[in-house]
């Protein structure tokens, strides 16, 4: 999850999955992204999509993918040394909640190897 408004470091690629330039902010989100394209499962890949009336600001999804049945898959690209900050994990609670709202319930969270 990035703020909306999130001025950083930002890793541009190409994918055939995305109709945009895939926009990631770390290297694990660029790594998932090219796994992501290689996933046949999924058929289309749409990176920072801004949630709507979001309780905790304006914030993005890191990933938001259509699978082939039609369902969608979500995730939050995180390192693991942030995972035991409080704000995080109010976050990753908030997202979780926003996307079951609306209908989805594969939702997960990407992160980094030890």
């Amino acid at each position: 999850m990035q703020k909306g408004n999130y001025k950083g470091k930002c890793l541009k690629r190409k994918l055939s999955k995305c109709k945009d330039v895939c926009r990631t902010f770390s290297e694990i989100g660029d790594k998932y992204a090219l796994k992501l394209e290689e996933n046949d499962d999924i058929v289309e890949i749409r990176c920072n999509v801004l949630l709507d009336s979001f309780s905790m600001g304006e914030y993005t999804s890191d990933f938001v993918c259509k699978r082939k049945n039609g369902d969608l898959m979500v995730r939050e690209c995180v390192q693991r040394k942030f995972l035991t900050k409080p704000m995080t994990l109010k976050l990753l609670d908030a997202s979780r909640e926003y996307w079951i709202r609306h209908g989805v319930v594969d939702w997960g969270v990407v992160i980094d190897e030890e």
